[in-house]
């Protein structure tokens, strides 16, 4: 046994020197992966993954790096590192150089060994993944962990379902059947459930194990055709199900000594697809002994139909192995192998598998074996006598073949063939198919001829059902399996018009022979002899997915023709192997095999019947081809006879010329005459036409004309109004302009001439105030005169009056001035009511305001002139009114004079009078010095008031007190006046300023808010 350690190496050799095929069963050799260093050790293998073929293998160890070993090859290296344990591997995906692996974070990830890169990364499972089971199409998977099961689209990587399970129950494994589009889970509690994978619907349950079995399931197996699956746990047991029947089938019972079963696998014989075989096949058990010693704790054991082996035992102790007996019939299989020449079926076919194709020295023997030729030389003697069949007769102007003695045992084969089948004779692409088997076998006729019928009745089955279309059933076959396995292909053939008829049926008509060289056919049909004719489909079908990059570039329907009449860059081996691939990976419900029968020799003695053809269809067209022939023949009589005819005729024909020449020449007269009418007429209708067409297009022209000068009258209209629109709106602006000028014209005249007439108002009212001052300071000096004239009589009477008056005057000047504000604020408050007002419809009446505005303006200085002279007339009257009053004043002056001296004189006497009384009063206590003290007073006060309406040109001796009370009266007068008068002209100065407001409104000022 040889050992390979990887060591720190990324890639080189797995051994020095390959075994061969026939190697004894057994380890061909031990890889291992050890670390040299301070401490060496050794990296332990966890997950290992083979290819559909079984020619390489993955493997994945405890520190992330996986390894891709290339059995055929003898090569290995190193594709990943991921730097974390994985826990699952598969390789049979879609794309033959991606890989999925299962991380111990939970993920899954793709890598491509060749540009060794992350493809995808999916994400979803909540603990790791255990097991990666991928469908037979490579194109789905689905992981699987304790808590989940999810299926993913390997070409999206997006997940599709999740199968969720309570925690309590949990999940073993889920995978996908072989060869089916069924869908295997099997829980922790022994039950195992099928799923649809189309629709995820459950299609049936195994019926629960025998009661009281304590198995709990670990390991499962199903062979290569998905017919019988095999569970094993925490026991020496394993179940065996039929899944065609869902029964339990058989219950193997393994050594006492074995405690649990960890792995299970079947391992089935070459080329057979775990299908042949009726009874369950061998399959590879690894039980675990938990309380053996540590050297007996893993045991290999092979469990046959009737049979157990070990391969590696540690100890020498015999362990005793009870197994349920199955009738095993290997007779039959034995038959079945056996070949003439004492060749075996399985021994070519493992021959086959290991070197990839025959011997050629010895093909053509084991060929003759392969198809067990019976060599008729009688029966091929009798068809060769019947001659060259009529339908191969001008072969040579089909084919022209330089080679003159391969085209005359084309000829003869092609003959033989017809004549032992009619359908031959009939069939177009009978010479492509025989041409390759002509070629190699033109040395020996019989051979050549019996080959190329074997292939016509095994390889050729249901071929000429739909004579003489092409065989419609056969290319739905092949349909159906290219879109199981390549979907995107075949959508893209139907995208551009590519049917079957154009990329499969050349392939099969010419077998080949157009596509590849000599080797590579001799090659393909080594494989092909070797299998069931339905791999003859499959590599067909296999040829085209391999073809997929070219194909999916193709556009054009030549394009696709001239790709399968030619040769083209493809290695033959990879087809091969894609086509058992497609054999395994193809279910049973699409599968050729199942609408194919199995290899039939042809019988011994004479050859079968051929007739698995529309017989009909077959003796029409020979009836047909018999009533061509006989045509052909009346046609040779009858221009034999026409020939004779025509001898007669050119006589008749001399005689007649001449008589015909004269006819001619009349005729030619005629003719020319004829001519020139219908040449003349031809002008005249040409003429006429023409003028037609001048006339058509002078009235094309005028229109055009109309339509232009229309047009340009429209475009000018259209100008004109454009101009005149932008001289209004120039004028409007203007206008606009010049109003907005006017009226801040109009409102600053206004202002101004209210500022003047504010003016005029403040100075008139100051030439008041200071009239009003003038007459207070002469009041002021008559009251203060007339209070030191009486204040010795009167003083108590003067007091009250003048108390009395202030008290009468003060109300009298307070409710004046409240009446005047009321009144200015009431005017004030109208004004900017009918100013609101008027700003409210002031662009109704905008225009009219502004016609009307110089006439007010007009008015309004002839109104500002009455006023001045009405103004001025008031002043004449107010003046006028004030002489009078001065003369009344200085009337009442006098009058007050006389009074004086009437209550002088009055006072004087009774002055008098009391110093009399008062002599005579002297002598009493003094009474006397008081009365001349008393007299000496009033005499000097009377000095005083001589005095002092001197300096004021008033004589006081003239006083009285009646004069008093009538000078207090018509000072009373004065100040009523003066209060009516004031009033008066406040009246006067509301009125023309309402007056001048009404007429002359404001002018609206967008800009400036009002504001109260």
């Amino acid at each position: 046994m040889e050992s390979c350690d990887l060591g720190d190496r990324q890639h080189g050799p797995v051994w020095h020197r390959k075994p061969g095929p026939a190697a004894p069963r057994g380890v061909l050799v031990n890889i291992i992966h050890s670390v040299k260093g301070y401490h060496s050790k050794t990296i332990r293998f966890l997950n290992v993954a083979f290819d559909s073929t079984g020619d390489s293998l993955l493997a994945g160890d405890y520190q992330g790096n996986i390894y891709v070993f290339d059995l055929n090859g003898n090569r290995f290296s190193l594709v990943q590192r991921t730097m974390q344990a994985c826990t699952a591997l598969a390789f049979n995906l879609r794309r033959k150089t991606e890989f999925l692996v299962a991380l111990a974070d939970y993920s899954v990830k793709c890598f491509d060994t060749e540009t060794k890169e992350v493809v995808s990364w999916m994400r979803g499972h909540d603990s790791s993944v255990t097991s990666i089971s991928i469908h037979g199409s490579g194109r789905y998977a689905i992981t699987t962990s304790t808590d989940t099961a999810q299926l993913w689209d390997l070409d999206t990587f997006q997940r599709k379902r999740k199968l969720n399970v309570r925690q309590s129950v949990g999940i073993q494994k889920v995978f996908f059947l072989p060869l089916s589009n069924t869908i295997l889970s099997c829980f922790k509690d022994n039950s195992v459930f099928a799923w649809e994978f189309d629709t995820l619907q459950c299609k049936y349950r195994l019926p629960t194990p025998v009661e009281g079995s304590a198995l709990r399931y670990k390991a499962f197996a199903v062979t290569r055709d998905g017919r019988i699956f095999v569970a094993g746990g925490k026991s020496n047991q394993l179940h065996l199900w039929c899944l065609e029947s869902k029964q339990l089938t058989r219950i193997i019972q393994m050594p006492a000594k074995v405690r649990a079963v960890r792995h299970l696998e079947f391992l089935p014989d070459s080329f057979d697809g775990g299908s042949s075989q009726p009874l369950p096949p061998t399959f590879k058990v690894v039980e675990d002994w938990s309380k053996c010693t540590s050297e007996a704790n893993k045991l290999t054991t092979r469990v046959t139909s009737g049979r157990s082996k070990r391969p590696c035992k540690s100890k020498g102790s015999k362990i005793q192995t009870r197994l349920m007996k199955l009738h095993v019939n290997t007779s039959l299989e034995n038959k079945e192998n056996e070949l003439p020449g004492g060749l075996n079926k399985k021994r070519l076919r493992a021959l086959l598998k290991g070197f990839g194709e025959y011997p050629a020295k010895y093909r053509m023997f084991v060929w003759r074996s392969l198809l067990q030729l019976p060599e008729n030389h009688l029966a091929f003697s009798s068809l060769i006598d019947k001659g060259t069949h009529s339908a191969f007769v001008n072969i040579q102007n089909e084919y022209p073949i330089k080679n003159r003695k391969l085209l005359r045992v084309l000829q003869r084969t092609l003959s033989a063939l017809a004549h032992w089948s009619a359908i031959f004779a009939e069939t177009p692409y009978i010479p492509l198919l025989a041409f390759p088997f002509v070629k190699l076998f033109q040395n020996n006729q019989l051979i050549c001829f019996e080959a190329v019928a074997t292939v016509v009745v095994n390889f050729c089955q249901h071929w000429f059902e739909y004579f003489p279309n092409p065989p419609v059933n056969v290319l739905g076959m092949m349909e159906n399996v290219l879109a199981y396995h390549d979907k995107e292909l075949l959508q893209h053939l139907i995208k551009y018009n590519v049917t079957s008829q154009v990329y499969a049926w050349p392939l099969l008509e010419t077998l080949f022979s157009e596509v590849l060289t000599r080797e590579e056919w001799l090659k393909v049909f080594d494989n092909i002899f070797s299998n069931h004719p339905s791999y003859f489909l499959m590599i067909i079908v296999a040829y085209i997915v391999c073809s997929r990059a070219p194909l999916l570039h193709c556009n054009q329907t030549a394009d696709f023709e001239y790709f399968f009449h030619h040769r083209n860059n493809l290695d033959i081996n990879v087809v091969i192997k894609e086509a058992y691939h497609l054999m395994e990976a193809t279910p049973l419900d699409i599968h050729p095999q199942r609408m194919l029968d199995d290899f039939i020799p042809l019988t011994k003695g004479q050859y079968p019947v051929f007739n698995k053809y529309p017989k009909f269809i077959v003796d029409y067209q020979t009836q047909e081809r018999e009533r061509i022939r006989q045509d052909e023949i009346e046609y040779l009589r009858e221009r034999q006879l026409a020939h004779e005819l025509e001898v007669k005729a050119q006589e008749q024909k001399a005689e007649d010329e001449a008589w015909h020449r004269k006819q001619e020449i009349l005729r030619e007269a005629e003719e020319q005459r004829r001519k020139m009418l219908l040449e003349e007429e031809e002008k005249l209708a040409e003429q006429r036409q023409r003028l037609a067409a001048v006339k058509r297009e002078l009235k094309v022209k005028e229109l055009q004309l109309l339509d232009a000068s229309r047009r340009r009258f429209l475009k000018y209209q259209q100008d004109q109004r454009q101009m005149e629109l932008k001289r209004l709106n120039d004028e409007i602006m203007r206008k606009a302009s010049m109003r907005e000028q006017e009226i801040a014209a109009t409102v600053q005249d206004v202002e101004v001439r209210w500022m003047e007439l504010e003016s005029q108002r403040q100075l008139f009212e100051q030439h008041l105030i200071k009239d009003q001052e003038t007459v207070k300071k002469e009041m002021k000096e008559e009251v203060d005169a007339h209070r030191r004239k009486v204040d010795l009589e009167d003083h108590l009477v003067q007091r009250l009056m003048k108390i009395h008056r202030e008290d009468k005057q003060k109300p009298q000047i307070v409710a004046e001035e409240n009446l005047a504000q009321a009144e200015q604020k009431l005017l004030d408050t109208d004004w900017r009511l009918q100013a609101l007002h008027k700003l409210r419809h002031d662009d109704q009446a905008r225009e009219k305001r502004y016609e009307e505005i110089a006439k007010l303006l007009h008015d309004n200085r002839v109104k500002e002139a009455e006023l001045l002279k009405a103004m001025r007339e008031a002043e004449e009257k107010k003046w006028e009114e004030v002489i009078q009053k001065k003369a009344q004043l200085e009337e009442e002056q006098k009058a007050a004079a006389a009074a004086d001296e009437h209550r002088k004189q009055f006072l004087e006497g009774r002055m008098n009078e009391a110093l009399e009384v008062a002599e005579k009063l002297q002598r009493e206590d003094g009474y006397f010095e008081r009365l001349c003290n008393l007299k000496t007073g009033c005499t000097e006060r009377g000095v005083e008031l001589q005095q002092g309406p001197r300096s004021e040109n008033i004589c006081l001796n003239d006083l009285s007190l009646s004069e008093s009370s009538s000078h207090d009266r018509r000072q009373e007068d004065l100040a009523c006046q003066e209060w009516e008068l004031m009033a008066e002209v406040r009246r006067l100065r509301q009125k023309l300023t309402s007056r001048a407001r009404a007429r002359h409104p404001p002018a609206r000022l967008p800009a400036t808010p009002w504001t109260p």
